[in-house]
Parts: C-alpha cells; sequence; structure tokens
C-alpha cells in the first residue's frame, strides 16, 4: 500500500466528509501488544497540534510513575477509517508517536526506535529498507461466554479450500477489509496445520511494514470474533501440528536501485547482499530474543514441523535460516525465516537492519550456502560444515543477545534494560509452573 501524504486540512476534512466522531490514538508497547487511547473527534485540534498527553507509567517498559506524562504524535500519514462503523459514526485510526514532555521521541518507544535505526541506515549511505511480511495465525472456536477454546474450526491443510477449510468466509472477508483499508494483498490460503492461515500482503518501506503488521492482527482479530472465532498469533498453540512463523522478506535500496542486485555476480547477487546475509548469520542467535520473544516461540523452533533450527542460508532449499528467493532485478531480497508473529515488529525489524548494517560495516562475508536438506544431516555432517543451532529456549537467546553489543545497539539501553528484565521474569515464571505433561510422565513413575 502505498504511503499516503496528508495535511492538517487533509485529515479534517476527511473527518467531517466522512462523519468521523471516534479517533482511536495508537502505538505500541515493549511487547508489541497495540495500545490506543480513543477520544472524541472534538480533541482532533489538540492531536494535530501535538498536545495530546497520556499516562506512559501505566504502559509496560515505558516509564516510572513519577515519569508519568507523555505525548502522542500522530504520523498523519497513518490516518484511516475503519470500514466498521457504530451507530453514533465512525471511527478513524492514527498510530502516534510517543514523546517527552520536553518535545523529544522517547526511547522506550519502540517505533521511534525504529526510525532511529533507519536513520542510521540513511547516513550509511542507503535509500530505503524494504519488508515484505508473511503472518500466520489459528482460528479457534469460542464457547459460549466468548472466551477461546482449544478446538479448531477446520481440518483443512496446505491450499485446502471448502469444505475442508471452513476458516475460507472468514478469511475472505479479512482480505476484502484489509483491501479497503487500502492493503495490496497478494495471497490468501489455508496452511499446513489445522485451523492455520497466511494472508500475504504487499512489501512496503520498514516503518510501514511494521505499521501493516499491527493494523492487520487488529484486522484479523476483529474479523474473527464476527464469525464466532478467536485469532492467535500465538507461535506454537497446539503440540504436535506446525507453529506459526512471520518470515520476513527484505531488500536494501541505494540511488541506483536495489543494492542486492548484481546481474554480474554470484548467483546474480552484489556484494552488499552477502555482506548483509553474513552480518544476519552472525547475530542469528542474538536477535532470535528479539524475534521470537515468548517462551512459546521455542516450542515452534524444533524440528520436524518446517520452522529453521540452524544458522545457515541456501538458495534453493527452505531448510536453513536464512533463503534467498529465485526473483532478480528489483525484486532480490533475503528471506529471515525464523521470525514468528508473537514479535514486536519495530523491534525485530530493527533487530535484523542493526544485524546487516553490521554486515556491511564489517565486510561479513557468510560460508557456503548449504543447499541440502539440513534436517536429514547427523549432527558430524552439521559441524563440518560449520552449521550451528538457533538456541533451544528463551533462557538461551537472552544470554546470547546480552553478549551481543550489535544487537543492544539495535534496541537501544531503555528498550534493551526493559525487554532483558521482563523476559528474564517471564522465563523464570514458566520453569517454576509444573504442566500436565510432566504429571503424565512421572506421578506415577516416581
Amino acid at each position: 500500500m502505498a504511503k499516503p501524504e496528508y495535511s492538517k486540512d487533509d485529515i479534517r476534512q476527511m473527518a467531517k466528509d466522512e462523519n468521523v466522531k471516534f479517533l482511536r490514538l495508537m502505538f505500541t508497547d515493549l511487547f508489541g501488544t497495540i495500545k490506543n487511547v480513543e477520544v472524541p473527534i472534538s480533541q482532533l485540534g489538540k492531536l494535530l497540534d501535538n498536545k495530546l498527553m497520556f499516562d506512559g507509567s501505566s504502559i509496560d517498559g515505558f516509564v516510572r510513575i513519577e515519569e508519568s506524562d507523555m505525548y502522542l504524535y500522530p504520523d498523519l500519514s497513518t490516518w484511516m477509517i475503519f470500514p466498521w462503523s457504530t451507530e453514533r459514526g465512525k471511527i478513524a485510526r492514527v498510530i502516534c508517536e510517543v514523546y517527552t514532555t520536553e518535545g523529544k521521541p522517547f526511547t522506550g518507544d519502540p517505533r521511534n526506535n525504529l526510525i532511529r535505526v533507519l536513520d542510521d541506515m540513511r547516513k550509511a549511505g542507503f535509500t530505503d529498507f524494504n519488508i515484505g511480511p508473511e503472518p500466520e495465525f489459528f482460528l479457534f472456536k469460542m464457547d459460549e461466554n466468548g472466551k477461546p477454546t482449544t478446538e479448531l474450526n477446520d481440518k483443512g491443510s496446505y491450499f485446502d479450500m471448502a469444505p475442508m477449510d471452513l476458516g475460507e468466509n472468514c478469511r475472505r472477508e479479512i482480505v476484502l477489509t484489509l483491501e479497503e483499508m487500502g492493503f495490496d494483498v497478494e495471497a490468501a490460503h489455508h496452511e499446513v496445520a489445522p485451523g492455520q492461515h497466511e494472508i500475504d500482503f504487499k512489501y512496503a518501506d520498514a516503518l510501514t511494514a511494521a505499521d501493516n503488521i499491527q493494523t492487520f492482527k487488529l484486522v484479523v482479530k476483529t474479523i474473527a470474533r464476527k464469525y464466532g472465532l478467536y485469532a492467535t498469533f500465538m507461535p506454537k498453540p497446539l503440540a504436535g501440528i506446525n507453529g506459526s512463523g512471520m518470515h520476513l522478506n527484505m531488500s536494501l535500496f541505494h540511488d541506483q536501485g536495489n543494492a542486492f542486485y548484481d546481474k554480474d555476480g554470484e548467483m546474480e547477487l552484489s556484494e552488499d547482499a552477502y555482506h548483509f546475509l553474513g552480518g544476519l548469520l552472525k547475530h542469528a542467535r542474538s536477535f532470535t530474543a528479539i524475534c521470537n520473544p515468548i517462551v512459546n516461540s521455542y516450542k515452534r523452533l524444533v524440528p520436524g514441523y518446517e520452522a529453521p533450527v540452524y544458522v545457515a542460508w541456501s538458495g534453493s532449499n527452505r531448510s536453513p535460516l536464512i533463503r534467498v528467493p529465485n526473483s532478480r532485478g528489483l525484486s532480490t531480497r533475503l528471506e529471515v525465516r525464523s521470525v514468528d508473529p508473537a514479535a514486536n515488529p519495530y523491534l525485530a525489524i530493527a533487530a535484523v537492519l542493526e544485524a546487516g548494517l553490521d554486515g556491511l560495516r564489517n565486510k561479513l562475508a557468510p560460508r557456503e550456502a548449504i543447499d541440502r536438506n539440513i534436517y536429514r544431516m547427523d549432527a558430524e555432517e552439521r559441524q563440518e560444515n560449520h552449521i550451528t543451532n538457533l538456541p533451544d529456549t528463551l533462557h538461551d537467546a537472552l544470554k546470547d543477545l546480552a553478549a551481543d553489543d550489535v544487537m543492544r545497539n539495535a534496541m537501544g539501553d531503555h528498550l534493551y534494560q526493559s525487554f532483558i528484565e521482563a523476559k528474564n521474569l517471564e522465563y523464570n515464571s514458566y520453569r517454576t509452573q509444573v504442566s500436565e505433561w510432566e504429571r503424565d510422565q512421572y506421578l506415577e513413575l516416581y
């Protein structure tokens, strides 16, 4: 979707013409959760003058109670009127950046952080970083109280259609709603696991792509509820079936075009592409904590369910962490396949970009491509090919993150400290729990 350029007068006129009665001022917290302050349209002037304040101390990872006052600065290009409306009028949303009372971008705002990393990219001589995400999700039935169950809505599999794919009508309405909102939807289909779906939309610049992912999640959950279904982006909601990923296709541009393409290069890839790839591989274990940020993420990253487990790359098979799709020219890109939809998109995109920039700065060369199925290699073969594993747990991933100054810089000190503290608490809480599996295995045996 093209990024519109709206003036304040444009916004006022659209609000009047479309009978907008409420404004949703959206931003994202540390964990990728969409937050919003809803105000009546009478506050539009205040918003446009950057004078709308909120309590930042109530948001995870933001500020302490004694530093609570914060401002919401709207990005006018994100103005969007929701296709659904109330009896009293329509609702518009605008994505905001969080600012301090001193009028400075708040360093604990993940969106501000991505803007900072993109500024570093431009200083390095590049103009754009494009992202094409592939988010997957599950649809579960809800109970009589409107709570999600673990009962899937269908028994379909990859590319199935009705009657096996009972989510087809819901998925179709999601697509139509997204298109009404300006998305360029490229494909929508049933995924491998029962109840699992994927909707792919056109690539965009990194900041817009992150905004789009957040909007996409909101639309999916909203439409699913209309069908009595609950949409979840949890990476591995059920054992024994594939989990949900969010592959990130990425391409870097400079004034001459796609920086990853060279018609005379090996595989028609430029030196910049190989150096960027080298950076991704070097920092893969440490950006895993950011791109796979919850305990459950590591239930997906296991052999046997198509998710990548090994740090390697290839242009011809899908078992490694990073794939180089066949398209060349302007479409030349790298695909990082480990990312899951629980990730905060602003932090995940900042992390992979910073990793790639480190590869460019230090001219890191990747090892040779692995064009065999890594899942069929034994441990000795993987070692001979210098293939390492991704972290097995959130705990291991956090240790890799803590040891990597480049990834720490990708987050900035405020976000990094808040993230490490919160995720260590999460893992410690998890490891004190006793699961049903443990009781089934051990209660009578011991």
